[in-house]
Parts: C-alpha cells; sequence; structure tokens
C-alpha cells in the first residue's frame, strides 16, 4: 500500500457525504416505516367497513407479509447489503412499497390483500432499517448513536405526518386514493434520494481503514457460525422480539382502540401523529443516553418505559390519559427500533451488522406480525375490550427487559476485541 493510499484511508468521511447519508436514511426510514408500518393501520377501519373482516383479519394481512418475507428474504438482503450495498436494494424497496399501497388500495379480496402486504414487506426488508443501519454504520465512527438517532427521526417525523395528511386525503377524495397517492410519496421520497448513494466509494468507516492501515486484527469480522454459537445473540434476538413485539401490537390496533372510545377520524389522527412526535424526543434522547451510557442500560430503560406505558389504556378514563399515553409510549418507541442494531454493533462488530441484524430483524419482524393478530384474538367483540390483550403485552414487554438484563455491558467506545464472552 503506497503512501497516498495510506493517508486516503486514514481521512474522515466528509462531512457533506456523512449529511447526505443521514438524510437517505431518514427519508427512507419516514416513507417506509412511517407510511408502511404506521400509515396503513389509519386505514384499517375503512377496510373492515367496506369488507366486512374482523380485527384479527385486517391485522393478518402484516403477520402474512412478514412470516413470508422474513424468513425467504431477511438473511439474504443482509448478505446483500454487506456484499454490494444498499442502493440497489433500497431502489427496489421503493417500488415495492408504491406497489403495496396502490395494490391494498383498490384489490377486494382477501388473497390479493394478502399478497401486496408481502410486497409492504418487501419494502421494509430493502430500503427500510436494515440499509440504513448498515448506511449509518459504515459512514460514522465517532457519535453513531447520534447519527443513528438523528435518521431515526425519520419513522417519528413519518408516522407523525402520515394520520394527518391521510386524514385530508381522504376529506379531498376517498380513502382508496388517499392510499395510492401515499405511496407514491414515498415511492418518490425512497428512490429519490436513494439513487445519488456511493455505495462503493466506503464500504468500511475510518476507524476500520485505520486498522488496516496499521496492520492491526480486524476486530469487526466475527464470524456468522460463532455469532450463532453465542447466546447474547438470541437473549438480544428474544429480548428485542418481546419488545417490538408488543410496540408492533399497540400500533397496529391504536386506530381501533381509539374508534371504540368514539374518536372522530381527525381526532384519532391526532392521538396517532403525539405518539409519533413524542417518538422523535425519544431518539433524540435516547441516541444522546446511548452514547454517554453503556448502551444495554439504555436498552433496559426503553424496554421497561414501553412495560408502563400500557396500563394508562387499562385505567378509567380522566383527562389527558390518552396523551399521557402517547408520551410516554412515544418515547420508549423512539428508542426501541435504533438501540438494537447499536447493540448487535457493541456485541458482535460492524462488519458482520448486516447478517447479525438480518436475522434479528427477521425474528423481530414475525413477532411484529404475530402480536397484532394476537391482540385481535384475544378482543372481546361483546365488551369491546383490550383488557386481556394489552395485560399479555405488559407481562411480554417485562420478559423483553429480562432477557436484556443477561447481556453482558459492551465495550461501545473502543469496539469490539473478539466477541464478547458468554457470562
Amino acid at each position: 500500500m503506497n503512501s497516498d493510499t495510506k493517508t486516503t484511508a486514514l481521512q474522515p468521511a466528509p462531512k457533506s457525504s456523512q449529511t447526505y447519508i443521514v438524510v437517505t436514511a431518514f427519508l427512507a426510514l419516514f416513507a417506509v416505516v412511517g407510511f408502511g408500518i404506521y400509515g396503513l393501520p389509519f386505514f384499517y377501519d375503512f377496510i373492515m367497513e367496506e369488507r366486512g373482516w374482523s380485527r384479527a383479519v385486517i391485522t393478518s394481512g402484516n403477520a402474512v407479509g412478514k412470516l413470508i418475507v422474513a424468513p425467504l428474504f431477511g438473511f439474504l438482503a443482509g448478505w446483500l447489503i454487506d456484499k454490494y450495498g444498499p442502493r440497489s436494494l433500497m431502489m427496489t424497496g421503493a417500488l415495492m412499497l408504491f406497489i403495496a399501497f396502490a395494490g391494498i388500495a383498490f384489490s377486494s379480496s382477501l388473497e390479493m390483500f394478502y399478497v401486496f402486504y408481502v410486497f409492504n414487506a418487501l419494502g421494509y426488508v430493502f430500503a427500510g432499517p436494515l440499509p440504513s443501519q448498515v448506511l449509518i454504520s459504515r459512514w460514522f465512527d465517532k457519535n453513531r448513536g447520534k447519527a443513528m438517532g438523528i435518521a431515526y427521526l425519520g419513522i417519528g417525523a413519518g408516522g407523525a405526518v402520515v394520520p394527518i395528511l391521510a386524514a385530508r386525503l381522504v376529506a379531498m377524495y376517498d380513502w382508496h386514493t388517499a392510499l395510492a397517492i401515499l405511496g407514491g410519496i414515498g415511492f418518490v421520497l425512497v428512490f429519490g434520494v436513494a439513487f445519488f448513494i456511493k455505495d462503493n466509494a466506503r464500504k468500511q468507516n475510518a476507524a476500520v481503514e485505520k486498522e488496516k492501515v496499521a496492520g492491526a486484527p480486524l476486530v469487526e469480522g466475527t464470524p456468522m457460525k460463532e455469532i450463532l454459537r453465542n447466546r447474547n445473540f438470541y437473549l438480544l434476538a428474544i429480548g428485542s422480539m418481546c419488545s417490538i413485539g408488543v410496540v408492533g401490537g399497540i400500533n397496529q390496533h391504536i386506530k381501533l382502540y381509539l374508534r371504540d372510545l368514539d374518536y372522530s377520524q381527525v381526532e384519532a389522527a391526532r392521538v396517532m401523529s403525539f405518539v409519533l412526535l413524542s417518538s422523535l424526543f425519544g431518539r433524540i434522547l435516547m441516541g444522546y443516553l446511548a452514547d454517554i451510557f453503556n448502551r444495554k442500560y439504555v436498552m433496559l430503560l426503553i424496554y421497561l418505559i414501553v412495560a408502563s406505558a400500557i396500563p394508562l389504556l387499562l385505567v378509567p378514563d380522566f383527562g389527558g390519559r390518552i396523551y399521557i399515553f402517547a408520551v410516554i409510549f412515544g418515547i420508549g418507541l423512539g428508542g426501541d427500533y435504533m438501540i438494537i442494531p447499536l447493540m448487535a454493533g457493541d456485541l458482535f462488530g460492524l462488519k458482520a451488522l448486516g447478517r447479525t441484524m438480518g436475522i434479528i430483524l427477521v425474528a423481530d419482524g414475525v413477532a411484529e406480525a404475530l402480536f397484532p393478530v394476537l391482540l385481535g384474538l384475544l378482543y372481546n367483540e361483546q365488551t369491546q375490550s383490550y383488557a386481556l390483550g394489552f395485560s399479555v403485552l405488559i407481562a411480554v414487554a417485562l420478559l423483553g427487559a429480562v432477557f436484556i438484563y443477561f447481556l453482558p455491558k459492551t465495550n461501545q467506545h473502543k469496539g469490539m476485541e473478539g466477541m464478547v464472552e458468554n457470562g
């Protein structure tokens, strides 16, 4: 390696490039998660009324899509991102998102509803959290937690905007057209920014390049088979499944819960938006804490916040109850998805992050898919009550915190010197 190459390798990523990467991840999460995960449930009551489906059936579309796509494409997407970079997958995912929204809007059979939810799941896998996490991890060494927190503001921003935007579009047109328009907006946002990513310009961050030049061993290349033999992988995966399943159940049913309380479309949209606005603060706060304190304890805090919010949906109504819930739950929601890749990077290294998160996201996707269906099955149609279902979610959220408690403390500042030992 000549001196010019060494000098180049030691140079940090240009600030302008880092800024564009954060903007790209922000807009991808804004559309793919904000619209695809938090926007579609806004239309559930319209679909139920028109097609006569139950709560379990309407939430089963997300389950079918995730259960088909996650096992088949989750690890493949992680491998493709590690090998070729996120650009092509993100553009493909943008197209999948549009097909999903337009298809769900204008198809009427349950079979086609499932087919287009598969496209929505593909959009999530190819253009959502996984490529965004890898982008941030490749381009940032210091302040990775803050960068991840800023990028993940896109989820909260998209989720906050989409109910208000959807309500206005429904008032202007009808719910079918409104849903298709949202899909088109999502496609333009993700495809437009992903097109200009330079995947191959910087495949590893400055710290990894510095280790290469200095002849130091690469601490980020833990073999996948070693990760799969480590109990910490399963503690992280199961713990994250519990919490992601819980927030997925709440998010898929919150609009239906509010409609049971006779909230209008505008009022329900306002509450849903407030949850996601609160998540913006949660993402900033938890990203900041993740760069200061050990991430295991930040993760525990997030999981306990999620568990503490749900009882507010069970107590007798009082002034401001729903908005107090929205603030607490939103803060927990804000940090939930963001903390998982940070912990995975600390435990198993950045070089294997795409493959590691590919598997964990598959597991989380299964939980996120099944828990809303379970909540729909536990819903009492006679009393219009979620009491049993919400009680189960509280127990599961606390169980997730127990699994995270048994993870080791990690050395997040110096990077991983081999895999963290068991016990």
